[in-house]
């Protein structure tokens, strides 16, 4: 057949080169300004790291894991004030918290974590002892957990000690970033619906 009896091929059928390094897809539309403000904060944080703040967030990340830090806190107090009523309701709230964070939130979105540390394999220790997480990225349990447990620890506290309590969930939850666990809006959105649970279940069930 001669030249002038071919049908010229479509370039729409034309395959493009694949780059094996270039990954497919990208995130959801509108999501590309929260991973470029990821991103500058881990960035940031990247340029500020030292051998004593990592000894301080992975300290701190590893005591709030599963809540211990607020259960020993809200254990604390109830003995204090001699009285099981707090240390019930305020593990109560703290469980309602995990269930409703780690069991349906972070399964609805399924976000992975930042690259780090959980990319390891399973067989190499984490540094200073970290847990190696199971469950997806967004939101930081962490965050929610620390600023539902303030929200209510701050309710029946003096004025003065209320700005005490929310600097220590604000560390528990920066942490989450510095130790690369979380992304940077996945904290932010974690504290968000931390206070809002907070004042919720302070008004349904208040500590005291």
């Amino acid at each position: 057949m001669t030249d002038e009896g071919r049908v010229p091929p479509d370039p729409s059928d034309v395959d493009e080169p694949v780059d094996a390094h270039q990954p497919v897809g990208g995130p959801p539309q509108g999501w590309s300004g929260v991973d470029a403000f990821d991103a500058a904060v881990a960035e940031w944080l990247d340029r500020i790291r030292t051998p004593a703040l990592d000894r301080f967030c992975y300290g701190l990340s590893s005591a709030a894991d599963h809540s211990l830090l607020w259960f020993a806190v809200g254990g604390f107090r109830a003995a204090r004030r001699a009285s099981p009523r707090i240390a019930l309701r305020f593990g109560g709230a703290l469980a309602f918290e995990s269930v409703l964070t780690n069991g349906f939130i972070k399964s609805a979105f399924g976000r992975v974590r930042p690259p780090g540390h959980h990319d390891d394999p399973p067989e190499e220790p984490l540094p200073y002892g970290m847990r190696r997480p199971i469950t997806s990225s967004f939101p930081s349990g962490h965050a929610t957990a620390a600023f539902t447990a303030v929200t209510l620890l701050a309710a029946d506290s003096p004025r003065s000690a209320r700005p005490f309590w929310y600097a220590l969930a604000t560390l528990v939850a920066a942490s989450r970033v510095y130790v690369r666990m979380h992304h940077a809006s996945d904290v932010i959105v974690g504290a968000a619906l931390g206070l809002a649970l907070g004042r919720v279940i302070h008004r349904v069930l208040p500590l005291e």
